[in-house]
Order: C-alpha cells, then sequence, then structure tokens
C-alpha cells in the first residue's frame, strides 16, 4: 500500500525561520530580513511576497533597496575597504577562519535555509555547505605565496550571482575575496537564497569581515553595484542576456571584471563501447535538476552507435527520483534521498514545459517522460514548481532546446555521422564551461578535445566547476574577464605587477593559464 507522506519534524518553515531569529535575531525580523551596509543592518527597502518552490509556502522575500540608497550602501563599502586592506593578512586569515568555524557550526540550518528557498534536495543542500566552508579552508592555510607581491584593489568587489549556489559560489567568492584585503559587496539573487545569505553575512559579519548585502532588481542597482567608480571588481555569475549588459559596462570603464556566463555544455559519443560506466553516470548529471552551471543537457551520438546509447541511456533515467524534499514516510524519518525536487519557480516550470512541447510540435521526437506518478509529493501540495525528466531526439533548430541550456532536468540528443559534424553540434553554443568526449582511442581523444570550445574537456568523465586549486573558466560567449579557480581566483581581485595581463577572456586578448 503506498504510504501517506508527512513533513519531517522540525523542518517547517515556520521552525527554520524561528531558528534564524535565535540564531541571528540582528538580520532577522518576525516579517523580514534586513539589508546589511555600512557595518549595520538596516531595516530599508520594500519587501516583496516570495514562496518556496518546493510547495508554495509564503517564505522571506528580498527587501529591495532603490538606486540612491545602493549608492550610499557602495560609498559606505569604500570607506570599509580603504579600512580594510590595511588590516594585516594574519588579522584577515583569523577572522576568516572564525566565519568559517560559525558556519559549519550551523551548517544544517544554513542548509534548510537553501532547501526551502531554492529547492535543494538534502544531500545537496548539505554539500553546498560544506564546499563552501572546505573550499575557504583551503585559501586560508595557502594563502601568503598566492599573495607574495600583491595588493588589495582599489575598490570593493561588486558580486552579482545567480540563485543556483548562494554558499558554494557566492558566500565562497565573498569570504575569499575578503582574505585577500578586499572588502566585498553582494546582490541577493532575486529569485532565491536571501534568508541564506543573511545568516551567512551575519555570521561573518560578526567576526569583523567588511560585507555588504542587498537586495533589489538588477537594473535599478546596475548603476551602483557594476558602474559605480568605487567598484574597484565586478563579479558576476548568470545568464548571457544580463551578462552581455555588464559587459558591456565594465568595458566601457576598464573595470576590473569576472563574468561566468551561461553555454551549452555537451556530452560527445564517437567509437564508444564502455556503456555501463555511461549508464553509471547518467543519473549523476541530473542531480539538482541540472540546475548548475556545469550541468550536461546536450548528449551528440554518433548515429551507428545510437541503439547503444538508448540500451545504456533509458534504464539509468528511469532511475531518477524527484519530489518534496522533506517529505518522509514518518515524521523522524531521515531526509529522503533524491536526485532532484522542484526548479526554482513554478513560472520556470511553465517555461520548460512550453518550451518541451513547442519543440516535440516541431519535430522533436520524446524518448523519454518521467511519470508523476512515481514523485514524491506530500497530501494536496502543490507542485507547480515540479517537472519531470525528459529526454528529446533531435530538437529543431528553431527551439531554444537546440542552442541554449535548459537549466531543468531536459536532455536532448543531436545524433551525427562524421567528425566535423560531432564537433559542430558539440560547439553549438559559441563557448562553454565543460564537455565531455568519450571515446575508446585516446589518440581520437587527443585530435578532437582541443577542436572543443570549452574550458574544460573530459575524457569520458564529467567535469566541473572545481574547487581548491582546479582553475575555471569559459570560452567563447561563456566567459568574460579573469579566469578563477585556485591562484587565479586571488589574482583576479588583487593587483600585481605593472602591466600584468591576467589570465582570461578579455576584449583585447584571451590568455590561457
Amino acid at each position: 500500500m503506498a504510504t501517506t507522506l508527512t513533513l519531517k519534524s522540525g523542518t517547517s518553515w515556520p521552525d527554520t525561520w524561528q531558528r534564524c531569529l535565535a540564531v541571528a535575531p540582528e538580520a532577522f525580523r518576525e516579517d523580514r530580513v534586513l539589508n546589511l551596509w555600512n557595518a549595520s543592518w538596516q531595516a530599508d527597502g520594500r519587501t516583496l511576497p516570495a514562496t518556496s518552490p518546493l510547495d508554495g509556502t509564503p517564505i522571506a522575500g528580498p527587501p529591495r533597496l532603490d538606486g540612491v540608497t545602493a549608492h550610499r550602501a557602495v560609498r559606505a563599502g569604500l570607506d570599509q575597504h580603504r579600512a580594510w586592506r590595511h588590516v594585516p593578512l594574519e588579522e584577515r586569515r583569523a577572522r576568516i577562519a572564525a566565519t568559517l568555524d560559525a558556519l559549519a557550526e550551523h551548517r544544517e540550518l544554513l542548509a534548510l535555509l537553501l532547501v526551502w528557498e531554492i529547492g535543494k534536495p538534502w544531500r545537496l543542500a548539505q554539500a553546498d555547505v560544506d564546499r563552501a566552508v572546505d573550499g575557504v579552508r583551503w585559501y586560508v592555510d595557502g594563502i601568503e605565496p598566492m599573495l607574495d607581491g600583491r595588493a588589495p584593489l582599489d575598490g570593493p568587489v561588486s558580486n552579482i550571482a545567480s540563485w543556483n549556489y548562494p554558499m558554494s559560489v557566492l558566500v565562497h567568492a565573498l569570504l575569499v575575496q575578503a582574505l585577500a584585503g578586499n572588502a566585498v559587496i553582494a546582490k541577493t539573487p532575486t529569485d532565491g537564497g536571501v534568508a541564506c545569505l543573511t545568516l551567512a553575512c551575519a555570521l561573518a559579519a560578526r567576526e569583523g569581515v567588511p560585507i555588504t548585502l542587498v537586495s533589489g532588481s538588477g537594473g535599478e542597482l546596475s548603476r551602483a553595484l557594476v558602474r559605480a567608480p568605487e567598484i574597484g571588481c565586478v563579479s558576476f555569475v548568470g545568464g548571457r542576456d544580463t551578462g552581455a549588459a555588464v559587459a558591456t559596462a565594465v568595458a566601457d570603464l576598464g573595470k576590473r571584471h569576472v563574468l561566468e556566463q551561461e553555454g551549452l555544455n555537451t556530452w560527445g559519443i564517437w567509437n564508444y563501447s564502455d556503456w555501463d560506466t555511461l549508464s553509471a553516470v547518467v543519473p549523476k548529471l541530473f542531480d539538482y535538476g541540472k540546475q548548475r552551471c556545469t550541468a550536461y543537457p546536450r548528449f551528440v551520438v554518433q548515429r551507428a552507435l545510437f541503439d547503444e546509447f538508448l540500451t545504456a541511456y533509458l534504464p539509468a533515467v528511469r532511475t531518477l527520483t524527484l519530489g518534496h524534499p522533506l517529505a518522509v514516510d514518518k515524521r523522524d524519518d531521515p531526509y529522503p534521498r533524491l536526485d532532484f525536487g522542484p526548479v526554482i519557480n513554478a513560472a520556470k516550470a511553465k517555461e520548460l514545459h512550453d518550451q518541451i512541447a513547442e519543440a516535440v510540435d516541431r519535430g522533436a521526437v520524446p524518448l523519454h517522460r518521467g511519470r508523476t506518478a512515481d514523485a514524491r509529493f506530500l497530501p494536496g501540495q502543490d507542485t507547480s514548481a515540479y517537472v519531470q525528466p525528459v529526454t528529446l531526439l533531435g530538437p529543431p533548430p528553431s527551439s531554444p532546446l537546440h542552442h541554449a541550456e535548459p537549466f531543468g532536468p531536459v536532455d536532448t540528443i543531436v545524433l551525427v555521422d562524421t567528425e566535423a559534424e560531432l564537433l559542430a553540434a558539440m560547439n553549438a553554443s559559441n563557448g562553454a564551461l565543460v564537455a565531455t568526449l568519450s571515446t575508446d582511442d585516446p589518440g581520437t581523444y587527443a585530435r578532437l578535445a582541443p577542436q572543443i570550445r570549452a574550458f574544460k574537456v573530459g575524457h569520458g568523465t564529467a567535469r566541473s566547476r572545481g574547487d581548491r586549486d582546479e582553475l575555471f573558466g569559459g570560452f567563447g560567449a561563456s566567459w568574460r574577464g579573469a579566469f578563477v579557480g585556485g591562484e587565479l581566483l586571488v589574482r583576479a581581485v588583487t593587483q600585481g605587477p605593472a602591466g600584468e595581463r591576467l589570465p582570461g577572456n578579455f576584449p583585447d586578448y584571451q590568455l590561457m593559464p
């Protein structure tokens, strides 16, 4: 008999919110979160309503500032920067280390906020927190040689990031930038993560780390957070449309920048036979519903191998589990182990459903559709933000699914007959962050991989953003400005010798590490 699911004990949104109030009363009120600027928590900004993608539960919305207040926050950030850049490295390191201890202490609450705000399953929410803490500890332990001969920037680093990795991308970047001697400014993502970021920044601010955290629309705040002369560097993670506008602004101003943008990451199959390995990796590629910059939404498959590919792929994709990340059989049961929960909101789910329907109407062949009956939901819950996994063969050129990443649990497959077609299909988006080529012959990989326009290319294995000393960047339109990862992240937010050319993708040059 089917079991009626219930919410895990102690994980409701009211329970979670009360824990935030208890841990950081300076940053939370009963009805809202606060902005952090001028080294104090400010009850300003117009709070917008928000709901959780899990089940439509009302949650905390971002307190959106206007442009004038944002400029005041940036000017205050410059004052913090001018003081912080002269704080000795040992003291900066001690404060960042204390922040990491506090984040680790409140790991469970930070992860629970990620579940409610952006729909991450428990396992992945914990991993996001852990990657932030462990990644920054690596810099704390080894920062001295990275800063040798280098100095902080002339102004604070402004961070504008997407909602999908608040801890392991945004908080990680903030703390490393501060460790390198810069005050930091962050805009909370519009679509989710405000409470998690507020709690993390509250723990850092208690240790004297100079963080500014503000909310608002990109259009309203961009003049302050991107164009203001006080800003020393702009770090952006997001889509190509918004990224292009930011890229134009920083290029016009000659401002230091790191702009990570989307690209269609592809997995090529050519003269390949290790199908058991491919079957094992397929479910992992759906972690968090492919809502990450290093997801692989496109398989480019040699036509002669298509039957063998399907024999390996379809049973694997049918094992995927999704549902409400806090729904359990009994209230004290462990968190469910899911591949993914909802997408970020109901509007995104509708966009994906519409794109899938349009692609099929124009000739794409549906090879797999997940069944709603197999998902784990609470009785009567809102499921409008959930999308079942879908696999389409041959998306038409007119479809967005042909040339752009869907940022959802949708795979597309393109068949090719020649190596030239393989490369053309793998390079469909004018640059990507990662790619993989599965081929039995090392010589074939060595010959074709350099022609794939991705920063990282794996041989039969998935590539990721990476942590610690692993570098990260993008080719073509997927990246603008300095590359990051390892020592390059520190170099991107510090000043080196006169005339230094940073590794990166700039308007007038591209320099690989």
